[in-house]
């Protein structure tokens, strides 16, 4: 700390960063900060009207130029409320004749690079991503602020994984919002240049942390954008969905970012778990049982994976970890921003806008939704996916039609076009669309009907027909999530051709016949399912898939040869462990060859069918190793032995009184019958 301390006092050349030393000395001896002296500012100084930066920041190699040109960096130790200090970088534009807003991302990931003379360098190109929502805003004109969360990096305190909200209401208590608080009074007051005014954004855990700061309730906060934010981890983001566990993505993360860090460090942990294998696939399943994770890899050390395992059920643990009931009465404008196609956070992407729009009503609240992989809006042009082309620059159009103006409206007071409420990116036609409110009003829910023959038709059967189809799920053999070998997840996975899946035995089938006009589904799908199976547990997961025609031209450029005739385009897919199909506090099991309804929902699409392709719907109970294996035994799966996994044969029933449907939203068109 010492010799981040003589940087700091090195680099404190004004008077307002001399405030913040004062402040931060005082902490630093164990008494309360005196409340800092308003930062003096010159009654003329006003917004700049023209941009920052007199050029176009074209490519990633601008920015950093830019950012040496036009921003000086400094240093703070940021003093909460109970004395622990946040590290945080500040970068304000080198114009003493203007003043600016202030737009801060919180993150667990560091705040490189550390240092009062270092700025983020040109070969670093995720660090660059990382400095603002988007250059546009580097060349506007903002002062960037980084902050190392509580416990993470350079700052002090004790890091906790999506922290619960603070139980008391102390002096001392602490939480996100309460640290969001402190950091944004502490800025105002000291930070020169700036305008008292405050905006939040982050992508992933960062968009957890700008979602916390919206309802910190500091009147300086103007503006949130919580993009792709970690919201739910039960039933939906990251590392569980609907109770299963997504296996790939928390050991890999975990293994990572889960390394205790028992002291304030500049040194970023390795990045990476060493497979000694290219195929995931067979990585996972050499594994077995989940409890041979720790036997062999973890030894105990990785605490919020014993969480993992020690948390089989949405008990107290989850519930206090979801921030959903407190996202209420928020007074900033909030912009959330999600990709339909997120392999990691889509759920939380909904689930906040949805939270924001309910709980509190007259807010600005919208809803921007691309075909972006996650964080894709920020990480490229967002052009393609995989093999599927968009057809446009959609990141691009994002930046300059929704965040700048977003940004520019709340902070500066530019007269920008409003943002309608939700501004969503229909994939097939490849068009950006306006809504009133998501999911949209005019949408019509219907029910597609899985029929025999392998049918998928929006009327039920009538007459006698085959009422069930059966498959064997077999653990040891489990259904790939992909057709492609890779060590970890590929996250192209999300719109990746199914036509491995369909062929194989344990996975059912069905389809519409080829459409003759567009059909256009919209917001969320709800999938019914009547089944019976041998065992006494069972995972289920629903796939919605768009079937190209049969003459569909492969794409251009093509370097994969990827032939698109009669691709089976993944729309959405996701998973339901059978034991949560009652309740997830108290899971069930399955009566052997008892009829039993599981039901789960889909999130939303934004999707058009057009002529001549196909609806398809594939059910299967395993999708490894994205989701771990389940036993088919009624056990707790973290303890399950190597003799608890067992082949079980499910039947899906398609009768009168138990038929196995797909709720969904129909904006336009008219689905086959």
């Amino acid at each position: 700390m010492a010799l981040f301390g003589s940087r700091l006092a090195r680099s404190l050349r004004s008077p307002f960063a001399l405030l913040a030393l004062a402040a931060v000395s005082s902490a630093s001896c164990g008494a309360a900060p005196p409340p800092p002296a308003r930062a003096p500012q010159a009654k003329a100084r006003t917004v700049n009207p023209a941009p920052l930066v007199p050029y176009d920041l074209a490519n990633e190699q601008d920015i950093p130029k830019a950012i040496r040109e036009y921003y000086t960096k400094y240093e703070y130790r940021i003093p909460m409320r109970d004395g622990a200090r946040l590290f945080t970088n500040v970068y304000v534009p080198k114009d003493d004749e203007h003043v600016y807003p202030i737009v801060m991302q919180r993150t667990p990931y560091s705040v490189l690079p550390y240092g009062i003379d270092n700025l983020p360098p040109a070969s670093n190109a995720r660090l660059l991503r990382r400095f603002a929502p988007n250059p546009l805003l580097v060349k506007d004109g903002f002062i960037f602020v980084h902050q190392d969360v509580r416990g993470k990096m350079m700052s002090e305190g004790t890091f906790v994984d999506v922290r619960p909200h603070r139980a008391g209401s102390g002096p001392t208590d602490i939480d996100e919002t309460t640290d969001a608080f402190d950091t944004i009074d502490f800025l105002v007051k000291n930070v020169p240049r700036n305008n008292g005014n405050v905006g939040v954004w982050g992508i992933s855990y960062p968009g957890f942390y700008a979602a916390q700061a919206a309802i910190s309730g500091h009147p300086a906060l103007k503006a949130a954008s919580p993009q792709a934010p970690v919201t739910e981890w039960f039933l939906g983001d990251d590392f569980h969905h609907n109770g299963a566990l997504f296996l790939a993505d928390a050991f890999d993360f975990y293994s990572s970012f889960g390394q205790p860090r028992p002291k304030p460090t500049a040194k970023s942990p390795p990045w990476g778990f060493e497979y000694g294998t290219g195929d995931a696939y067979d990585f996972f399943l050499a594994l077995g049982p989940l409890s041979n994770v720790n036997a062999r890899h973890f030894e105990g050390k990785l605490m919020f994976w014993n969480d993992l395992m020690a948390h089989g059920t949405r008990d107290d643990f989850w519930k206090a970890r979801d921030p959903r009931p407190h996202y209420k009465n928020v007074r900033p404008a909030v912009l959330t921003v999600g990709g339909f196609f997120d392999a990691e956070d889509v759920y939380g992407t909904l689930e906040t806008y949805k939270a924001f729009e309910a709980q509190s009503p007259g807010a600005h609240n919208t809803l921007v939704m691309g075909p972006w992989r996650h964080g894709g809006w920020a990480r490229g042009e967002g052009d393609h996916l995989g093999a599927v082309s968009f057809g446009q620059k959609t990141a691009r159009i994002f930046h300059e039609r929704a965040e700048l103006p977003f940004f520019q409206r709340w902070l500066k007071g530019k007269q920008t076009t409003p943002l309608p409420e939700a501004f969503c990116f229909e994939t097939g036609t490849n068009e950006w669309r306006s809504f009133t409110a998501w999911p949209p009003r005019e949408a019509r829910a219907e029910t597609l009907y899985f029929a025999p023959n392998g049918r998928l038709a929006a009327a039920p059967t009538r007459g006698p027909a085959p009422e069930s189809d059966s498959y064997l799920s077999d653990p040891r053999r489990p259904v790939p999530y992909s057709g492609k070998t890779a060590s970890d997840i590929d996250a192209e996975y999300m719109v990746e051709d199914q036509r491995f899946a369909s062929r194989r035995p344990d996975v059912l089938v069905f389809s519409t016949p080829p459409l003759t006009d567009d059909v256009t589904l919209a917001g969320p799908l709800e999938a019914t399912l009547w089944v019976t199976t041998t065992g006494t547990d069972a995972d289920f997961v629903v796939k919605l898939i768009d079937v190209y025609a049969d003459n569909a031209e492969d794409p251009e450029p093509n370097p994969t040869g990827q032939r698109f005739g009669g691709y089976q385009q993944l729309v959405r897919g996701e998973v339901m462990r059978g034991k949560f199909r009652d309740s997830f506090e108290a899971p069930k099991a399955f009566v052997p060859g008892e009829p039993t309804r599981v039901r789960l929902t889909l999130p939303d699409v934004l999707h058009t069918f057009r002529p001549g392709h196909r609806l398809m719907v594939q059910v299967q109970s395993s999708w490894f190793p994205l989701v771990d294996r389940n036993p088919q035994t009624f056990v707790d799966i973290p303890k399950a032995s190597e003799a608890d996994f067992r082949a079980a044969t499910h039947t899906l029933l398609r009768t009168a009184d138990r038929p196995s449907t797909l709720g969904v939203r129909v904006l336009r068109g008219q689905l086959p019958r």
